[in-house]
């Protein structure tokens, strides 16, 4: 029987995200709009995203957070190509866009000694490959694949290279071992709902020391400087952005990391993250046409969150249009590069309640596409 009841938000996009709950966006602070970012009121927002950021994060002291251009995609590529060179590199690629850092490395950065460890999506490969004089470039969560990183057993404490992680959709849903961790990457539109075209670069001491002491032998176009004279340029992670962001952008993250806030910080985000990846645990078990894209319950992701139907793929998509359709769920197909099936985002600007009722409504379907 077609449900009656559909979810309060069908957006169950996994980037850009739902927005948190109750979002209204009259209740942003439009104090920053039509104001210089350098202004003293523009410079105030911007340092706030970034203290604001490691406070809520809880990163160990020495670590530097700052605002940088292109979303993760930017972040990860700035850092690549300011500090990789120096060792060589093991790549970890398991689903999209692990393999796209593994290609920007050899076929464009064109380091001689890359080391490319890859799997098969639903799959990690084996991370204790991993060699502790090298960098490690890696994922820690599949956002194509919904498959991540269980733990950080396998980093060496007394690693000589640095690790580059693109944690775009596991910050602030996900445990992160920081001081394994020098370079972290992530995105706004991710796991908080912000607003594209930004992204967020951390970086450890011992990165800073990279940045200190190595020039790369390529040209650096002026969006990935991150050192000037040979020293840190510290305006970035104070405040100063290389170049213009938007206001409305951030104010509208700012308003996330209030929410943050307000709820309990990361552990009630991470928390909330978990129970709405239960939700979606419990359907599965109950039905045997549906399935986890991740192989182990242990790399099962908690905010994108894969999964593989026991249909042909057009049907699977037809699926997908149906709930559509409904208003019941929006942009829920897996990526275009992934094996067919759907992406939940089950991050923490997703709501308990919307998934249990999405639930009742994806067997409808199912057993509407399957006639």
């Amino acid at each position: 029987m077609k449900p009656s009841i559909k979810p309060a938000n069908p957006n169950f996009s996994s980037g850009p995200c739902s927005k948190r709950p109750g979002y209204n966006l009259s209740q942003l602070d439009t104090s920053t709009f039509g104001r210089s970012h350098r202004a003293k009121v523009g410079k105030t927002a911007l340092e706030r995203a970034c203290f604001d950021t490691a406070e809520l994060l809880g990163l160990p002291k020495g670590y530097r957070v700052g605002v940088v251009p292109a979303s993760d995609t930017g972040a990860m590529e700035m850092a690549m190509w300011s500090m990789l060179g120096a060792r060589s590199v093991d790549v970890f690629a398991w689903e999209s866009f692990g393999k796209e850092w593994l290609s920007d490395i050899t076929k464009q950065l064109k380091l001689e000694v890359v080391n490319g460890y890859e799997a098969d999506y639903g799959q990690l490969p084996d991370l204790n490959q991993a060699d502790p004089s090298n960098d490690i470039v890696f994922t820690w969560n599949g956002t194509t694949s919904g498959v991540k990183v269980p733990d950080a057993n396998w980093i060496s404490d007394d690693r000589e290279g640095l690790t580059f992680c693109d944690a775009t959709s596991a910050v602030f849903a996900m445990e992160l071992p920081w001081e394994k961790l020098d370079v972290i990457t992530f995105s706004w539109q991710k796991v908080l709902g912000g607003e594209g075209a930004h992204g967020m670069l951390i970086l450890s001491p011992r990165a800073v020391e990279r940045l200190e002491s190595y020039s790369p032998p390529w040209p650096l176009p002026k969006i990935f400087r991150l050192t000037k004279g040979g020293k840190l340029i510290e305006g970035i992670f104070k405040g100063a952005t290389i170049n213009t962001p938007s206001m409305l952008c951030v104010a509208d993250y700012l308003d996330a990391l209030d929410w943050v806030g307000e709820i309990g910080g990361l552990a009630a985000c991470i928390e909330k993250s978990q129970r709405n990846l239960a939700v979606i645990e419990s359907f599965v078990a109950l039905h045997s046409w549906i399935n986890f894209l991740a192989e182990t319950e242990v790399t099962r992701s908690n905010t994108s969150v894969c999964l593989t139907l026991d249909l042909e793929a057009d049907k699977t998509k037809a699926l997908a249009k149906l709930l559509e359709q409904e208003g019941v769920a929006f942009d829920i197909g897996a990526y275009r590069d992934a094996p067919s099936g759907l992406r939940i985002w089950c991050g923490s600007t997703v709501e308990e309640s919307d998934l249990k009722a999405l639930m009742p409504w994806l067997e409808w379907g199912y057993q509407e596409v399957s006639l």
